[in-house]
């Protein structure tokens, strides 16, 4: 019996600091997050009582067997990337990017090889099979 007394409170109080740790910052009443914490743990068998009293903006159970509000609103927030349009949209512009700049680079080595080509026909005199112009004698 005299066990109880200790195990009760205790187990009340590690319910309640675990309660007001999952609790958002917009849900806590009255004090910050963090003061709730210390009342929790410095009060010992009082701050969990005032925690579940009046620390937690509480709401009442949905009724019927659907989610609640809050559950609804959850859910929308949140998209699988697969159903995402902005990710899918993301993802092909990082496609369209990548194609543009693969086209760019690709531009720019037959500009390089161009260039290396006319310079290859200075460098031997302009003598190769395709020169047009008449060799200077």
């Amino acid at each position: 019996m005299r066990a109880l007394l200790f195990i009760v409170p205790l187990a009340l109080t590690i319910y309640a600091f675990i309660d007001c740790l999952n609790t958002s910052e917009e849900d806590t009443k009255h004090l910050p997050k963090i003061a709730w914490v210390f009342i929790i743990l410095l009060f010992w068998i009082v701050g969990p009582v005032v925690w579940l009293v009046a620390g937690k903006a509480r709401r009442n159970a949905a009724t019927g067997t659907g989610p609640s509000s809050w559950q609804r609103g959850r859910r929308q927030q949140w998209v699988a990337p697969d159903d995402n349009p902005d990710f899918l949209k993301s993802l092909k512009d990082d496609k369209d990017a990548r194609k543009a700049e693969a086209e760019s680079e690709s531009e720019s080595r037959k500009a390089e090889k161009a260039e290396d080509e006319e310079e290859l026909k200075r460098r031997n005199g302009g003598s190769g099979p395709d020169d047009k112009t008449p060799p200077t004698s």
